[in-house]
């Protein structure tokens, strides 16, 4: 598949539509898909026609996470140079509102992609999760951060470190999601969404997404390198080595604690 086809870009009067597409995936987070992803982003936030964008991915994925096939083999200097994690900061530059339409697994990177966005709508099969602690390592794209700032410490405490995962209900319920609606009826109630907003003034909206940013991510900035500097760490650890081994080798793993 060409980096072209890793994402579908569609225009719905005001409102950019981006879908991943890596369905035998699981649209699974590689650098070619974060990379597109961001460009489109990029492109539509400059276009005046376009006011507000919606990313999704299809009813079995929004994204199960990142591809641990390509990042199995890594060590700590790689993951350090590499620039997929870094790929993720690139959503903060976006002026205009982004929704996430969530439906089946929305998991590890895929959950802190959705966490980066500006709301979220589900659909009654979403299930939301950060299951790096059976890999052997953290969250690294901001999870244990905006994750705890969404749901809060005692649930953001069991979902990184036991695996806990969140139904839709339960994600509306801990003010993860705004909606959640059927499955033939989250992406249009996005896409609905998006275009209300779309349609009010521009540089309100922008400033007024400023100006919650600023709130929220004020006190976030350490706390995003601490999260980084232990996640690249990580990857010098033998956990780290027999997690993503056993995970390909569809094993249960034998963690050493070291």
């Amino acid at each position: 598949m060409s980096e072209k086809e890793i994402i579908q870009v569609e225009k719905i009067d005001n409102v950019g539509l981006i879908r991943m597409n890596r369905p035998k995936a699981m649209n699974a987070l590689n650098p070619g898909l974060l990379s597109s992803l961001m460009d489109a982003l990029e492109s539509l936030d400059n276009q005046d026609g376009i006011g507000s964008m919606v990313i999704t991915g299809n009813e079995k994925a929004f994204a199960a996470g990142a591809d641990i096939k390509e990042m199995s083999s890594a060590n700590s200097i790689e993951m350090l140079k590499d620039d997929f994690i870094p790929s993720f900061d690139r959503i903060l530059e976006i002026k205009k509102p982004i929704i996430a339409a969530v439906s089946g697994y929305c998991l590890g990177g895929g959950n802190e992609l959705a966490l980066s966005c500006d709301m979220i709508v589900a659909s009654e099969t979403a299930s939301f999760g950060q299951p790096e602690i059976k890999l052997g390592i953290i969250p690294g794209a901001g999870g244990t951060q905006r994750l705890t700032k969404a749901v809060g410490k005692a649930m953001a405490m069991e979902m990184i470190l036991n695996n806990r995962t969140l139904s839709a209900q339960e994600a509306l319920d801990y003010q993860l999601v705004n909606y959640v609606e059927p499955l033939d009826e989250y992406l249009d109630k996005a896409i609905n969404l998006a275009q209300e907003i779309a349609r009010r003034a521009p540089l309100a909206v922008q400033l007024g997404k400023e100006a919650v940013n600023t709130s929220f991510e004020t006190p976030l900035s350490r706390g995003l390198k601490e999260e980084r500097f232990a996640f690249y760490l990580l990857f010098a650890s033998q956990d780290q080595e027999e997690g993503m081994r056993s995970f390909i080798e569809k094993r249960d793993p034998d963690w050493q604690g070291k």
